[in-house]
């Protein structure tokens, strides 16, 4: 039996999804793991697509260990990006590195 990828869901997800495929979820950072609802999975074990023995156990984290962080906050950046294509930019006039022979 293969091992369903859990990260990215909710944690009532995740236990339906692993119910339905024969395994039993153990959530090694939370003791209230069968009461957690709305938490993320961020992390399993084993990988999703491992083959394993049907009723294994699946461990899942909803925090990230020391070390690992999440991505941070990505706020919009102002101002953005130019619109349209490239464009030349034009040296003032009298420059000395002016094309000759226009």
């Amino acid at each position: 039996m293969r091992v369903p990828r859990l990260v990215g869901l909710m944690a009532v997800d995740a236990r339906e999804t692993a119910r339905a495929r024969g395994l039993f979820l153990t959530a090694p950072d939370r003791p209230d793991f069968h009461r957690a609802v709305v938490d993320y999975v961020v992390r399993q074990y084993p990988p999703p697509g491992a083959e394993v023995p049907a009723d294994s156990m699946v461990y899942v984290w909803f925090d990230f260990a020391e070390g690992e962080g999440g991505g941070g906050v990505r706020e919009p950046r102002v101002p953005g990006p130019p619109t349209g294509g490239l464009q030349r930019e034009l040296g003032e006039p009298g420059d000395a590195f002016e094309m000759i022979g226009r």
